[in-house]
């Protein structure tokens, strides 16, 4: 979650409280166009849910980035467990003029945190992200070493000093708030290099390990077309951000150089994103300050990873032209052990990669493209309560259209991405469970540009799954080569996040919230 700190200042003065249900609505008097100053960055998810038993904090981290340096910091637990939750927490603020940065934070080489950062307003900003880390407990229970990257530029230019402060709060187990069987082991890639366009190394996993979980931390970043690879078209169609066959992008993990699993990029905006900086001042795109990982259950493979061997490992993103970077995809690998044996014996029943479904239809100035792929894999572990039988399908698609005029103006994308996901176990009494993930994320905008040299954004995104759904809706305009106080920028955005029982909805205009039920 996203938390603003609202300034108070003269163009706000204005607050007029009105009865929205049961909830209190604030309202503001907006300026007529953007000032020099706009409300604190936040978003309408909810804060991280805690057990309210007694907590403990400390903070790991407190830096002030204007460089290209890895911060390193050292980490001791001071908090006793067993934790019921753990919950780290980013305190930023920025002040002058500054691009978007994207930054990671390590733990024993371990990434638990990705993250972008606003775009600051000329008298400053500040803003706060909190992320569940329980599932790292066991990696946060040992001294570890901190390392935090955000690359930044500042200059005459480029003035923004990026003040960071990261803490971790822990909140205690008792016996109606016990801790969660979370991993016995976190566990980095170990020897990460880089081999052609893939991350690779390799992986020993502890020999009575009896479920194994990835994640990876995929952007497309750097600044080039692989940051908009969702816009990319075939080379032949002269669009300035070619990529052939086209635009469908999937990150592969690879055991032993065989795929062992799959799944669709989030298509992630940043606070630059789409030519237009005053869409996201005040609400940023969904996931853009707290960047998921994507996961993917490896217990299948386990009965030939638990040999006490290093196992090469790869992450592989489909789509990338050859000799192109342009993505980042850290690893972390999550394992359980099973205490009632010194290894777990078994093996793969089966795996199946389908066949990619990649259709790329292009004419005069347009790319249509249906894509679908899918993934099967079943294996087996004798463990200390029986044989266990674990498999799991994995099904990804994405469809889109992207239009453009003469000059890319206008610029016009429709497109969903798919990711579903079923594991189902099975055990010495038959069935065991079954886990269930399906999500799918839209965007749907387009840019353009006047006769007068205005540009104008529209664009709504989606980022939803099973009981949950994070919609932004915005559109922003500025004039073009001007200096930045006779822009004459306006814009509005919302943002209404549901899941389950909760649902709210923040509203903007011209960088001050308008509505936002507490």
């Amino acid at each position: 979650m996203v938390i603003g700190m609202r300034r108070l200042i003269a163009v706000v003065a204005g607050v007029l409280l009105a009865l929205a249900g049961p909830a209190v609505a604030r309202a503001a008097t907006a300026p007529a166009q953007f000032g020099t100053d706009w409300d604190d960055p936040r978003t309408a998810a909810p804060a991280v849910a805690t057990p309210g038993t007694a907590s403990c904090s400390t903070t790991i981290l407190e830096h002030a980035f204007d460089n290209y340096d890895v911060y390193q910091n050292a980490y001791r637990p001071v908090c006793r467990g067993p934790w019921a939750k753990v919950v780290l927490r980013l305190d930023g603020s920025v002040a002058g003029r500054q691009y978007d940065r994207l930054g990671w934070l390590t733990l024993g080489g371990v990434e638990i945190f990705k993250t972008s950062t606003p775009e600051p307003s000329p008298d400053g900003i500040a803003w706060s992200v909190e992320k569940d880390v329980t599932g790292y407990s066991a990696l946060l229970a040992e001294p570890q070493t901190v390392n935090m990257y955000l690359g930044n530029t500042v200059d005459d230019t480029y003035t923004g000093v990026l003040n960071v402060k990261v803490s971790l709060t822990f909140y205690a187990a008792d016996r109606a708030h016990p801790a969660p069987r979370s991993a016995s082991d976190v566990l980095p890639l170990a020897g990460a290099h880089a081999d052609g366009q893939d991350l690779a190394g390799t992986l020993t996993v502890p020999r009575n390990t009896e479920r194994l979980l990835a994640e990876v931390y995929a952007t497309g970043s750097g600044g080039g077309c692989e940051e908009f690879w969702y816009l990319t078209a075939p080379s032949a169609t002269g669009y300035s951000c070619p990529a052939d066959p086209g635009p469908y992008r999937e990150v592969q993990v690879l055991l032993d150089g065989k795929v062992a699993g799959i799944a669709a990029p989030f298509p992630h905006v940043y606070t630059g994103g789409w030519s237009n900086p005053y869409l996201w001042y005040v609400l940023p795109a969904p996931r853009a300050f707290d960047i998921k990982p994507l996961t993917y259950d490896l217990t299948p493979f386990l009965g030939s990873l638990t040999d006490g061997a290093a196992h090469t490992v790869a992450v592989h993103v489909v789509g990338v032209p050859a000799g192109q970077g342009g993505w980042d995809t850290p690893i972390n690998f999550l394992g359980w052990r099973d205490p009632g044996v010194r290894r777990e014996t078994g093996g793969l029943l089966g795996s199946r990669l389908g066949t990619l479904t990649n259709e790329v239809t292009t004419g005069s100035r347009n790319v249509v493209l249906h894509a679908a792929h899918t993934f099967t894999a079943t294996g087996y572990l004798r463990t200390s309560h029986g044989l266990v039988t674990t498999s799991v399908r994995e099904r990804v698609g994405n469809d889109s259209t992207h239009t453009w005029g003469d000059g890319e103006n206008p610029d016009a994308l429709t497109a969903t991405w798919t990711d579903d996901v079923t594991g189902v176990v099975t055990g010495p009494s038959g069935f065991a469970g079954v886990t269930r993930a399906a999500d799918r994320y839209a965007i749907d905008g387009s840019l353009t540009v006047g006769a007068d040299n205005r540009l104008t954004t529209t664009i709504t995104m989606t980022d939803a799954g099973l009981g949950r759904d994070d919609t932004y809706r915005g559109q922003a305009s500025y004039l073009q080569g001007v200096p930045r106080d006779q822009r004459q920028a306006v814009g509005t955005s919302q943002e209404r996040y549901r899941q389950g029982r909760y649902d709210r909805t923040i509203r903007t205009v011209n960088g001050f919230v308008v509505s936002a039920p507490s």
